[in-house]
């Protein structure tokens, strides 16, 4: 499969891409509330989707992928990190991602455009998904915390 080649160079790239996406979340005036989320877990976070992303597009079971964002969508919000500021940063992570391959010029051909075309399917999919997941435990721990107080 030509995706997996092009996932395998994410990999190993993968310090380098969770540091670059960092630093450029820590200068990001529309994330600045991910400050109150020590940086070594956010390094620790981007580091887990870059390195593992094979496991995580092809072989983690829908509930570990359901499991794993909600309970970081209920660890944002417990740290008081706006809704919007936690989807940018998802959604940087997915488009520091698109620019790495392009930058590294991983498709030099029609057969590698379709390897790359596969992968965006299944990288889309698998950051929608997380999306998604981590806004209902952000919501629900939003709204538990509501029920709380009252």
């Amino acid at each position: 499969m030509l995706a997996l080649r092009l996932v395998r160079l994410i990999e190993a790239h993968a310090d380098r891409l969770s540091k670059e996406l960092i630093h450029r979340l820590e200068h990001d005036d529309r994330c600045a509330e991910l400050r109150k989320v020590p940086e070594e877990e956010l390094i620790r976070r981007s580091y887990d989707i870059y390195r593992h992303l094979s496991d995580w597009v092809l072989h983690k079971a829908e509930h570990e992928l359901e499991r794993t964002y909600q309970e970081l969508g209920v660890r944002r919000a417990a740290q008081d990190v706006a809704l919007s500021q936690v989807l940018y940063a998802i959604l940087a992570t997915k488009e520091h991602l698109w620019k790495f391959l392009q930058d590294e010029g991983a498709v030099t051909s029609p057969v590698e455009l379709y390897g790359e075309m596969e992968l965006f399917r299944l990288v889309d999919q698998f950051f929608d998904k997380a999306v998604c997941y981590m806004a209902a435990g952000y919501e629900h721990a939003r709204i538990a915390g509501l029920a709380t107080a009252s």
